[in-house]
């Protein structure tokens, strides 16, 4: 009886160029609440679930605000929608992993209307055999309920599947269920930092993965 693998890809910042939109639209949220973060530590937290971001980088402070906050950054990165791409290599890859027999997921913890245009963007929904959105979760990553719901909906068991994604969060979130993790850098993250929280490899973006992918977790 052959082996059920599976691929788990994250969205943001791995297949869509969205990471920088996210923490500009974070950081205008925050000043229009009278919070100012810098950007930079705005950018580190993206790949979080909102609630889990506000809290990092207020250090708690804004916890009671989450709501407000979070609608103010839901408008502001709406403005963005029409301009976002997909990163390079992101469609050829999702493509070859189906190809290869892999069952390919989107775990994404974004919300239900966010995913929505990011799968318009991806158009992929003939080679993807389930998705994930933050409404399927009880809390968002860096906890690893979105990554197991994932495997639950696609019928894969943590040590035959591989998650590609962009964020030391993607890691953290799949290490606690077992999952390998694959880093790419294109959300902004650096390929040592994506070690150090442990992911099992790590490449530039989508095409570097896919250039290499025989050499690659994905190869097994």
């Amino acid at each position: 009886m052959s082996v059920r693998r599976g691929v788990l890809f994250d969205i943001d910042g791995t297949l869509v160029d969205t990471s920088y939109l996210h923490a500009v639209s974070w950081w205008q949220a925050f000043r229009h609440a009278g919070l100012d973060v810098p950007m930079a530590r705005i950018h580190r937290a993206v790949g979080m679930g909102a609630e889990h971001l506000v809290h990092e980088v207020t250090d708690g402070a804004a916890d009671d605000r989450l709501d407000d906050l979070t609608a103010s950054h839901d408008a502001v990165y709406a403005t963005y929608w029409p301009a976002l791409r997909l990163l390079p290599g992101a469609r050829d890859l999702v493509r070859h992993c189906h190809r290869a027999g892999w069952v390919t997921v989107l775990a994404s913890s974004a919300s239900k209307p966010e995913f929505d245009v990011l799968t318009r963007v991806l158009d992929l929904d003939d080679v993807i055999d389930a998705t994930t959105s933050s409404d399927d979760a009880g809390s968002s990553k860096p906890d690893p309920d979105i990554v197991q719901v994932a495997l639950d909906k696609a019928g894969l068991q943590p040590e035959h599947a591989v998650f590609v994604g962009d964020a030391v969060w993607d890691v953290h979130a799949s290490g606690k269920v077992g999952v390998r993790c694959v880093g790419l850098e294109s959300g902004g993250t650096s390929a040592a930092e994506l070690r150090e929280a442990g992911a099992v490899a790590t490449y530039r973006d989508a095409a570097e993965l896919l250039a290499q992918v025989s050499e690659s977790p994905l190869s097994n």
